[in-house]
């Protein structure tokens, strides 16, 4: 182990401070998540229809300005098709649901970009890291944009709801921002590398992303309102593996891949088994090993989600199974992003080796 040097000792309380700040951004990310389910489930995302960065950070302070913004909802297909009568009370409780989830996106992104210029100024970020976190910052400014261009396919339009393909494209933006920060954040504690083969590496790394991957396809499922068709399990429309001409019933062919609900809810349901298969798998073959601990509570985590999303649509996706199956999907990504990080051959080694990089 490194000799301690005064160098290194400060180099140590440093390099700490930008991972508790890498691990707070993360906490808001994942806040923003939660809201950003809810929101979605209590389709509260048309309320406000207009993209105000700056003027939207305040509310409707006077009863003239929510009858003006009840007024722009109530010009809209959700409110025609969906919510025709709705009071004034029960349009603030969804306004406040999508006010929420964009003040809580943009303080995010004041609570990752204030820091970081102070840590850049004060040279407390690695050299690695610095275009790396250039790259978040950007992805999750883009992740704003994207987001009004998601909600301005209801507002806009005919929908009663946001577009399927946009709905996944911001939430998986999302994720993949948020995996980045949290492994980034992993990698800067003071810990060695820890020696896995390379098989288990790999496995670990691949459901990370299939995590990834499968919440897109819930996306695309919660889109679909797929979770409230074929309410079977094992089976789905009568059978372990529908009927091809169902599965593919639209033309061109990939449409179904995203329009297709019976395709759409069958292809969550397919890797919703691989990642299970694959977790245990990984935990019976690192059982033994250093990884063992991380590899059974990723199993886990996996199996307790593959449960609750049976029961979800057993159900037909009530609000709290279906908020809770959300949640616990964004837990099993951070689990599987952490395994993943904690398995990598390029693990930082700790404030010496970061002080003998160089700021």
């Amino acid at each position: 182990m490194p000799e301690s040097t005064p160098e290194t000792d400060i180099a140590a309380r440093r390099l700490r401070a930008v991972r508790l700040w890498l691990y707070a951004v993360a906490a808001m990310i994942f806040l923003t998540l939660a809201v950003g389910g809810a929101t979605r489930l209590t389709e509260s995302g048309l309320s406000i229809t207009e993209w105000k960065p700056v003027t939207g950070v305040l509310p409707p302070l006077s009863a003239a300005q929510w009858q003006d913004e009840f007024a722009k909802y109530q010009a809209i297909a959700q409110y025609r098709e969906r919510n025709q009568g709705m009071s004034l009370t029960d349009f603030k409780v969804i306004y406040f649901w999508e006010w929420s989830h964009r003040v809580l996106a943009r303080s995010t992104g004041f609570v990752f970009l204030v820091p970081f210029l102070f840590f850049l100024w004060r040279g407390d970020v690695p050299k690695r890291l610095r275009a790396r976190l250039w790259t978040i910052f950007a992805g999750g400014a883009a992740l704003g944009a994207v987001g009004w261009w998601m909600v301005a396919s209801g507002v806009g339009s005919d929908l009663v709801k946001v577009s399927q393909y946009r709905l996944g494209f911001h939430l998986t933006l999302a994720c993949a921002i948020y995996a980045a920060v949290l492994w980034t954040a992993q990698g800067l504690r003071p810990v060695t590398v820890i020696e896995a083969p390379a098989r288990q590496r790999v496995v670990a790394l691949a459901i990370a992303l299939l995590v990834l991957v499968q919440i897109y396809l819930g996306a695309l499922v919660a889109g679909l309102d797929a979770g409230l068709t074929y309410n079977t399990w094992p089976l789905i429309d009568g059978a372990l593996v529908p009927d091809a001409a169902r599965l593919w019933l639209a033309q061109p062919a990939w449409r179904n891949l995203f329009e297709n609900t019976l395709t759409v809810q069958f292809d969550h349901r397919m890797l919703a088994y691989t990642i299970f298969l694959l977790a245990l798998a990984h935990a019976y073959d690192a059982r033994r090993g250093i990884a063992a601990r991380g590899a059974l509570l990723l199993a886990v985590a996996v199996t307790a989600q593959a449960a609750l999303g049976i029961v979800t649509l057993l159900y037909a996706a009530p609000l709290a199974l279906a908020l809770a199956h959300q949640l616990l999907a964004i837990v099993v990504l951070t689990l599987a992003v952490s395994h993943a990080q904690a398995l990598s051959k390029h693990r930082q080694a700790g404030a010496a080796q970061w002080a003998e990089q160089g700021a």
